[in-house]
């Protein structure tokens, strides 16, 4: 059963069971390259970000990153939810650039993209679900980055907001210099990305063509 959860390779070690996420995983991105990671739950893809970003650090084996990857993979603010929307809004900004410039006109769009209005001075644990979703999304849609690795699943908020929300999600995708994006949805997949790396069981079993990569993919799943 943590086998079907997990996708990578288990083994045994002194009474409890070890999962190796990545193993033997070798790719070169080059820039301006649009990259899906295609694969199931646990297969890996999930981790990969997480290592080309720097969340994690690999265990073995070599990184060589010329560019800052920016990850947009957690789904919740990192910051204490005592901070009132504002401060997590700036919070977010000084991790991210290191310092305040150009703040004022980020923090002006992300407070009307959102909508919340003088909500934003409340402290975020006092929001709603959709609230929280609004401003999380406004936040980690407001810039571009030289290269973006991200996981889908990012909430939106209300069914109001879907649209408009779509919309900036991809003008952002659009904008980004390099882009690695994993999702289960083919035709977010089929709308940015050229190339697909399919994943199972912590490897890169296909590299080529998005096309040939779903392809690749779905035939796997029916053997």
């Amino acid at each position: 059963m943590i086998r079907s959860v997990t996708g990578g390779r288990l083994h045994r070690s002194r009474g409890g069971a070890v999962v190796t996420a990545l193993e033997e995983v070798s790719c070169t991105i080059n820039e301006g390259a649009r990259v899906a990671l295609i694969g199931h739950n646990g297969a890996g893809k999930s981790t990969f970000l997480r290592v080309i970003s720097g969340i994690y650090q690999h265990t073995s084996g070599s990184i060589d990153t010329r560019v800052h990857v920016h990850p947009m993979i957690n789904k919740s603010f990192i910051t204490s939810p005592e901070l009132s929307g504002l401060q997590a809004i700036k919070a977010h900004y000084l991790m991210m650039r290191k310092n305040l410039i150009g703040f004022n006109e980020f923090c002006d769009d992300v407070i009307s993209f959102s909508g919340l209005g003088d909500f934003v001075h409340l402290p975020v644990k006092t929001y709603s679900q959709g609230m929280s979703a609004r401003l999380l999304f406004a936040v980690l849609t407001g810039s571009t980055h030289e290269c973006l690795a991200m996981d889908e699943g990012f909430g939106a908020g209300d069914t109001l907001f879907y649209q408009k929300a779509q919309q900036r999600l991809d003008s952002f995708l659009a904008s980004a210099g390099t882009l690695l994006l994993a999702s289960h949805s083919e035709a977010l997949l089929k709308r940015f990305c050229r190339r697909g790396l399919v994943f199972r069981e912590g490897r890169i079993i296909f590299d080529g063509r998005l096309q040939d990569a779903l392809d690749f993919y779905n035939q796997s799943l029916n053997r």
